[in-house]
């Protein structure tokens, strides 16, 4: 995939963003960190404080039903890429960038996705479903350029 000059390349996952500008040229791109976010995001497990409730079923007597579970593992990565989304939108709206590369897992990708705001949209030019976020820069560079 080729990275125009002052391309703007995120790179994120459930926990972690990374935003990038292309300071090289579409052939040797050389992608430059301009802010980075982690956040911690414990296991579902870790998180719970009690099992899902239970309730009477609709016909009385006739037993109970329990609640569906909640991920907060899931929903929490969930948020972070609504406030990925939300940062991208901020920037496209004030012309930050003309041109975005999103690189992300197959599932954050997706809900990414839900959040895009039109003006993201019509700046996004390429989109890679892989998780990159614990790869060096230079490695990131070379897979960006084999897409």
């Amino acid at each position: 995939m080729q990275v125009p000059h002052n391309s703007f390349v995120v790179v994120a996952d459930g926990k972690k963003m990374l935003f990038f500008r292309n300071e090289g040229d579409s052939e040797y791109p050389k992608l430059e960190v301009e802010r980075k976010r982690e956040q911690a995001n414990p296991a579902d497990r870790d998180q719970k404080t009690d099992t899902a409730g239970r309730a009477p079923s609709a016909p009385a007597g006739a037993g109970y039903s329990s609640y569906e579970e909640v991920d907060f593992h899931q929903l929490e990565e969930e948020r972070f890429a609504a406030e990925t989304a939300e940062l991208l939108r901020k920037r496209a709206l004030t012309n930050d960038f003309e041109s975005l590369i999103i690189v992300a897992p197959p599932k954050t990708l997706g809900e990414l996705r839900k959040h895009y705001h039109k003006e993201v949209e019509k700046r996004l030019t390429g989109e890679i479903a892989k998780d990159l976020t614990g790869h060096p820069v230079s490695e990131i560079e070379k897979i960006i350029q084999a897409e």
